[in-house]
């Protein structure tokens, strides 16, 4: 099948100029010959050309009026235009070219070379038109693309979610702890992020905190009670001394665990996160804590937090041990032991979102 041939539309005042040119270029193109500018909008309702050949010097409309025309309707904008003209000044030149023409020929015009060059002008138009075509299709394939990562990204982050909540379910099953503590704990440590990222403080420590993933992450903070004995986490009252001691291994059996599982997965910043709370969460700003008896800043923000978020909530909850302090009750444990227990500044924060506490508290006591 024979390719069609492009269309050439050649606008002249001049019917020598016209025939001349369609003589050239009939037998390698489509011609149509229109004698005025106007005459030329009239065709472009119909048909639309691959090239105009434009003359300049032309009455009631002007090659240089007809090109503002063609450019400024989106329709024929991308139209290639070349001015052939009888003007040979450089000037006149540089106005057709700054106007939008790609090209600038001047009459009497030599046949081999008109031909060349609009050759190459169509060329080069039908490569850019390609080139548009593959970004678009590119654009249009990343754009796909990155909705299949996104989708799947959102499934593997629900499974994720799904299996870390089992996990602490698990591990509030063991400890016979029940009303929801770790989804309390994991709100009390957003409630805190939040506050601290409103004031700005602990602006060098929080620095690249995805706070997502840290929120997430707490979930796994009391994971190494798995590895203790029921006869330990199951006990109905207090722990004997020996007891006390092994029940405070479970801080390094969560690291142990998180690690494992860091290792298999080559996962970064969330098991890293999930590491931290599981390690630090029973240090205390004095350094009495455990496991490390760090002290003051030595102890990660982190763990600084979630001893404070882990208290409150160990203190508002009935355990078999101990009955449940009011909100009110549980404050001024906390706030009496700012400066032994816990940081300062943080039990500032603290205070400030007290309510938010007893809200959530609330909310999920509901819930359970």
């Amino acid at each position: 099948m024979e390719a069609k041939k492009k269309l050439i539309t050649i606008v002249d005042d001049s019917l020598v100029t016209l025939r001349a040119c369609a003589n050239v270029l009939e037998e390698k193109y489509a011609v149509a010959t229109v004698p005025s500018a106007e005459k030329l909008f009239d065709l472009l309702e119909h048909n639309k050309p691959d090239l105009i050949l434009l003359d300049i010097e032309m009455p009631n409309m002007n090659g240089y009026e007809a090109i503002k025309v063609l450019k400024e309707n989106p329709e024929t904008s991308d139209i290639p235009v070349i001015f052939l003209t009888g003007k040979s000044n450089p000037d006149y030149e540089l106005e057709g070219l700054s106007l939008g023409a790609i090209d600038y020929i001047t009459k009497p015009f030599q046949p081999l070379l008109l031909l060349k060059r609009i050759e190459i002008h169509l060329l080069l138009e039908e490569q850019r038109v390609t080139l548009a075509k593959q970004a678009e299709e590119l654009k249009d394939f990343n754009e796909n693309l990155q909705r299949m990562v996104d989708e799947k990204t959102q499934k593997v982050m629900v499974l994720q979610d799904a299996l870390l909540k089992t996990v602490a379910e698990l591990v509030e099953c063991r400890d016979g702890i029940t009303g929801s503590h770790i989804e309390r704990t994991q709100n009390g440590v957003s409630i805190l992020l939040q506050e601290i990222v409103k004031s700005g403080s602990y602006s060098e420590e929080s620095s690249g905190w995805d706070n997502d993933q840290l929120i997430r992450s707490c979930l796994l903070h009391d994971v190494g009670k798995m590895s203790i004995g029921d006869h330990i986490l199951k006990k109905p009252g207090a722990l004997d001394s020996d007891e006390y001691e092994e029940m405070k291994k479970h801080t390094v059996f969560g690291a142990e665990i998180i690690e494992k599982i860091e290792s298999i997965a080559k996962e970064s910043d969330f098991l890293k996160y999930a590491k931290i709370f599981a390690l630090s969460h029973h240090e205390k700003w004095d350094g009495s804590g455990y496991p490390g008896k760090l002290k003051e800043n030595e102890i990660s923000l982190l763990g600084r937090i979630m001893a404070i978020v882990d208290v409150y909530d160990a203190l508002v909850s009935v355990r078999p041990y101990k009955k449940a302090y009011t909100h009110e009750e549980a404050v001024k444990i906390i706030v009496e032991n700012s400066g032994t227990q816990f940081d300062p500044d943080l039990i500032e924060i603290f205070c400030r979102t007290a309510e938010q506490f007893k809200s959530n508290s609330s909310s999920c006591a509901v819930k359970a």
